[in-house]
C-alpha cells in the first residue's frame, strides 16, 4: 500500500507491480492530481557525464559530482547524517550510471542543451555545480509523471494496481511492532475539481485498510506555511518572512511525516528545507498564495528592500540558500531584481510546466520562441499582469513605481543611490576584464555554448535606453522543498529512533528527505529533486519485490 500518488509513490508502485505485487495507492486528493507536485515542475534532471554534456563540451565525472555534492551538503559527523550521506553517495552513482538509461527505457527524452543551475558560491570547496548538469525534460513535469503513470493505468485495468482517491490517512496501524495498515477519513469526492485547486476537507466517512507493507510517499511541507515557520532555521537564515508565496499546492501539508513519527518512526533534520528567494505572485493563480519562481540567468542586478546591492558573490542563479540567508538577515521579507527588457527576454525562465507551454506541449515551433529574438509569452504575461512587476523608461520612474508598489510603510529606495550602484556596474563593461565578480561571471558564462544560446544576454549598460525599458521585479520567499524527513536505510525501510528497522513501513521521496531523512544535507544541488523521487521510489519498489516476493493482500 502506497500513501501518496506523487512521483515517488508512482515510481514505487510501478516497480512493485513489476515485481508481481498487487498494489493499492491512496491519496487525499482526486484523480486529477495524479503525479502530485512533480506535474507542475519544469522537469529538470541531474545527469552526470551524459551524452548531452559531452556533445556540449562538458567534462564531468562521478568523482567530480560527488565532490560537489559533499561540499554542498556539509553533512554532520553525527548519527542524523549517517543514512543521508549514504543515500547521497548512492544517488550520485544513480545519476551517473543508471538514471538516464532507466528513464529513456520508459520513453523519456531531454533537450540537447544542458543548463547550469546553481552555479555556486565562487569557491571550489563550496556549494554549487562545477559544470552544467541540468537536463530539461522534453515535456517538462507532466512527461516525467506520464512515463510512470501510463503503465500503472494499464496495470489498473488488469487489476494489479488500484487507486483510491480522497482517502486521507490519519494513522498507521501496528500489530506486535509491525505496521499492518492505515486508517483515516474519506473526504468529499469533488471529482470535478481541477488539478491543483485547494479541495474541501469535509469528512464523509472513515476507512481501515491492511497490507503486507506500507509506503509513505506523501511529499513535504511546502504548502503548510505554519509548519514551514516552525521548522525555519533562524540560526542560519534569520527570521522567517511574514509574507511568503506558495510554490506547491495546499495539499502538500506534511501531515504524514508527523503521523509516521507518532507511530514510532524516526524523523531527522527537520530544519533543512529548500525555498527560493526569487518568488513572485502568479498573475493567474491555481492554488492559494500561488507563487512562481524566476529561474534567472546571471545578469540582473539584485538589491535588498532598501536598495543595497547584494554581495556580488550572491548574484542570480549562484547560491540559492546563501541568498535566502543574506536576505533573511536584512529584516525585510522581499528584495528586487533590476534589469533591462533585453535581459528578461534572453534569461528569464519561470518555474512550472504551465509557464512553459513550448516545452510541455513538445512543440518545436513553440520552442523556437525561447531562442529567437522577442519576448516569451510567459514573460509578456507577467509584464502585463504581474503585481510584482514595475516597468519604466527612466530610472527615476522605475524607482517611483517600486516605492509605490510597497507603500510608504516599507523601505523607500533612493533613486540617486540606486543610480550610483548601477553606474558603478556599467563602468565595468568598457574592457574585457573588470573588478566586478558578477560582470566577470557573465563573460565566463557566455563561454559555455548552452548559456550563450539561451541563458545569458550579451553584457550591456543598464542605463543605455537601447536595451530597455527598465524592469524591477519584487521578489518574495517561495516555499518549495523539504530536505529532512523520515529516516530510512538504503532499501527505504523506515527506522526507529534506536536505529532498528520498523517492520512493514517504508518511505520515499520528499517525506524521506528524498532518502535517509535528508540526502542533500544542509544544501542541495539544483536539479536533484525529481531524480530523488525517482531514485528513492525505485529502491523502495525493488525492496518490496524482494521482501514480499509476489505475496500481497
Amino acid at each position: 500500500m502506497v500513501v501518496g500518488a506523487g512521483l515517488a509513490g508512482l515510481v514505487a508502485a510501478y516497480e512493485a507491480q513489476r515485481a508481481g505485487l498487487r498494489v493499492l495507492v491512496l491519496d487525499q486528493e482526486n484523480r486529477a492530481n495524479l503525479g502530485g507536485q512533480a506535474f507542475w515542475s519544469l522537469g529538470g534532471l541531474f545527469y552526470v557525464d551524459s551524452p548531452e554534456q559531452r556533445i556540449m563540451g562538458v567534462h564531468d565525472s562521478e568523482e567530480l559530482a560527488w565532490r560537489d555534492w559533499e561540499n554542498s551538503a556539509r553533512y554532520d559527523d553525527t548519527p542524523n547524517d549517517t543514512w543521508p550521506r549514504r543515500w547521497g553517495r548512492e544517488y550520485v552513482r544513480f545519476a551517473t550510471h543508471e538514471k538516464r538509461r532507466y528513464l529513456r527505457s520508459l520513453g523519456l527524452r531531454v533537450l540537447p542543451t544542458v543548463g547550469w543551475a546553481e552555479r555556486g558560491s565562487g569557491d571550489a570547496s563550496g556549494h554549487g555545480n562545477s559544470v552544467p548538469r541540468f537536463h530539461l525534460t522534453w515535456g517538462t513535469g507532466p512527461e516525467i509523471v506520464r512515463v510512470f503513470l501510463d503503465p500503472l493505468l494499464e496495470a489498473e485495468k488488469a487489476g494489479r494496481v488500484e487507486f483510491r482517491f480522497r482517502h486521507r490517512v490519519d494513522g498507521l496501524t501496528t500489530v506486535d511492532g509491525r505496521v499492518t495498515g492505515v486508517s483515516g477519513a474519506l473526504l468529499d469526492p469533488c471529482d470535478d475539481l481541477p488539478r491543483g485547486v485547494a479541495s474541501p476537507r469535509e469528512v464523509v466517512g472513515t476507512f481501515t485498510l491492511r497490507a503486507d507493507a506500507t509506503v509513505v510517499a506523501s511529499g513535504g511541507i511546502g504548502g503548510n506555511h505554519d509548519l514551514v515557520r516552525r521548522s525555519w532555521p533562524t540560526d542560519r537564515w534569520g527570521e522567517c518572512p511574514e509574507e511568503m508565496v506558495a510554490g506547491v499546492p495546499a495539499h502538500v501539508d506534511g501531515r504524514m511525516i508527523g503521523i509516521t513519527q507518532a507511530a514510532g518512526a524516526n524523523v531527522v533534520n527537520t530544519d533543512r528545507m529548500w525555498h527560493y528567494p526569487e518568488g513572485m505572485a502568479n498573475w493567474d493563480p491555481i492554488w492559494p498564495g500561488h507563487g512562481i519562481r524566476i529561474i534567472p540567468g546571471p545578469s540582473a542586478m539584485w538589491f535588498d528592500a532598501e536598495g543595497t546591492r547584494l554581495p556580488t558573490s550572491v548574484f542570480p542563479g549562484s547560491d540559492n540558500l546563501a541568498a535566502v540567508s543574506h536576505l533573511g538577515r536584512t529584516g525585510h521579507g522581499y528584495s528586487w531584481f533590476v534589469l533591462t527588457k533585453e535581459i528578461a527576454d534572453k534569461e528569464f525562465i519561470f518555474s512550472g510546466s504551465e509557464q512553459n507551454p513550448d516545452l510541455t506541449d513538445k512543440e518545436v515551433r513553440k520552442l523556437l520562441s525561447k531562442i529567437l529574438p522577442g519576448t516569451h509569452v510567459a514573460v509578456r504575461n507577467f509584464m502585463d499582469h504581474g503585481e510584482d512587476w514595475v516597468i519604466a523608461d527612466t530610472l527615476e520612474e522605475l524607482v517611483e513605481g517600486m516605492n509605490g508598489l510597497v507603500g510608504p510603510d516599507r523601505p523607500q529606495v533612493d533613486p540617486a543611490r540606486l543610480r550610483r550602484q548601477i553606474e558603478d556596474r556599467d563602468s565595468q563593461l568598457d574592457n574585457r576584464f573588470s573588478k566586478d565578480i558578477q560582470v566577470n561571471y557573465i563573460r565566463t558564462a557566455r563561454s559555455f555554448l548552452g548559456d550563450r544560446i539561451v541563458r545569458c544576454a550579451p553584457p550591456h549598460r543598464f542605463l543605455d535606453g537601447r536595451h530597455g525599458p527598465l524592469i524591477a521585479v519584487r521578489l518574495r520567499m517561495l516555499t518549495r522543498k523539504t530536505l529532512g524527513g523520515i529516516e530510512t536505510d538504503l532499501s527505504g525501510r523506515c527506522l526507529r529512533p534506536d536505529g532498528s528497522v520498523f517492520p512493514g513501513l517504508y518511505a520515499a521521496g520528499e517525506a524521506a528527505g528524498f532518502g535517509g531523512g535528508g540526502m542533500h544535507g544542509v544544501n542541495a544541488l539544483e536539479g536533484t529533486f525529481l531524480g530523488g523521487c525517482v531514485h528513492s521510489g525505485r529502491r523502495v519498489g525493488e525492496a518490496l519485490g524482494r521482501e514480499l516476493g509476489g505475496r500481497s493482500r
